[in-house]
């Protein structure tokens, strides 16, 4: 006779114990990641550019104060991009290992609605300029079927797709700074993938990448005032 009994509450108080784990992240970890620097009222008031993605849901809010005014932080937001100035978070995962630019180039500050702002060394993938009120809001569209290749979202959306905003609003904050509010709108279908690819990768992710961002981002604005 083989006695299972060791074994068996040894995989019970492995189960309970992620489990657990699991609840506590949703519970605790997960709206700290959603609501990271922001205030309830930045992360439950409105945000614009929510009538751009069809059926979108809102996602996380995250937000930072910079010691500069917004006309020193709205030229660091214009010439992102993987051929332009970089995304000023870790270069390596999303800037294919070259570095983010330190200073303000003139030849990129002029973008409108419908410009491309790529994101792949070879333009294959693109964030597009949906939103612009300079100084205010800086709205980029991303609209990929699943097999990552872009689509028109104008037109006939495929079966599989994701399309996002991701937005970048600019207020005025005590003593002359400026706060960036960063949020935004997701839709994909499937829609029951959207929940388990939202809370298992991209809300952390989006949070080491943002808040390496917002980092960056201040520095060299305030940097360039000093």
């Amino acid at each position: 006779m083989t006695i299972r009994g060791p074994r068996w509450l040894f995989r019970a108080g492995a189960a309970i114990a992620a489990a657990g784990s699991v609840a506590a992240y949703l519970a605790v970890v997960r709206p700290r990641l959603l609501r990271a620097g922001a205030t309830a009222e930045e992360a439950n008031g409105p945000y614009p550019g929510g009538g751009l993605i069809p059926d979108g849901v809102r996602s996380g809010t995250m937000a930072v104060t910079i010691d500069a005014p917004r006309s020193r932080v709205w030229p660091w937001l214009v010439q992102m991009g993987t051929d332009r100035g970089g995304w000023y978070s870790w270069d390596r995962l999303d800037n294919f290992g070259h570095p983010s630019t330190r200073t303000i180039h003139p030849g990129w500050q002029d973008i409108a609605v419908g410009d491309h702002l790529a994101g792949t060394p070879d333009g294959s993938q693109w964030w597009e300029v949906a939103a612009l009120d300079p100084e205010r809001f800086l709205g980029l569209r991303m609209s990929l079927d699943l097999r990552g290749r872009p689509f028109d979202p104008a037109g006939r959306r495929p079966r599989y797709f994701t399309d996002s905003l991701w937005g970048f609003q600019l207020r005025d904050a005590a003593g002359g700074g400026t706060r960036v509010i960063v949020s935004g709108y997701w839709t994909l279908r499937p829609t029951w993938l959207q929940p388990v690819v939202g809370i298992l990768l991209l809300e952390p992710a989006h949070w080491v990448m943002q808040t390496r961002q917002f980092s960056n981002l201040k520095h060299r604005a305030e940097s360039a005032g000093a």
